[in-house]
């Protein structure tokens, strides 16, 4: 079964999203806020630094490694930067970051702390995680569609 990543992993967005990957996936849980005793003893979640660390993308790979991580979901604003310079990186150990490639990172829109009823889809390559759905571009990220489906907002818990 692959194994998927996400980080700000204590926020209800991340549950939202681990519920509709778990039976496709396993989910393991990071995030830079502080983790209850109880959550790091299950062993499903581990504290990173914060996104804003010259570190950060270094140590989410190492994390990665470690747990055999097939996909990295970062769901914190200040992580998508990094993860976006770093997916060439990634992508060498056979890692996807789900998040928009660097040089196109920036013309999206970005919905934070959405609520519950959006539909998100979770692309990786055009290849929705979430569902059946195939889009035709190729983008990487957890984004929602527009009504055409044609344009797509970036969603993440905070910037």
């Amino acid at each position: 079964m692959k194994r998927i990543l996400i980080t700000f992993g204590t926020r209800p967005l991340a549950m939202r999203i681990a519920r509709k990957l778990s039976g496709s996936f396993e989910v393991l849980y990071a995030s830079s806020e502080e983790i209850p005793d109880l959550l790091l003893k299950s062993g499903n979640y581990t504290a990173i630094p914060k996104g804003l660390l010259p570190t950060f993308a270094h140590e989410v790979l190492k994390l990665s490694l470690d747990q055999r991580v097939d996909y990295v979901l970062p769901l914190g604003g200040f992580e998508l930067e990094p993860l976006a310079e770093a997916k060439v990186l990634f992508d060498e150990y056979q890692i996807s970051v789900l998040v928009p490639d660097k040089d196109i990172l920036e013309t999206f829109s970005i919905i934070e702390n959405p609520p519950a009823d959006l539909p998100y889809v979770l692309l990786s390559k055009g290849n929705n995680l979430l569902g059946e759905a195939i889009y035709e571009n190729t983008l990487d990220g957890l984004l929602v569609t527009s009504d055409s489906a044609e344009e797509f907002a970036l969603v993440c818990v905070s910037k």
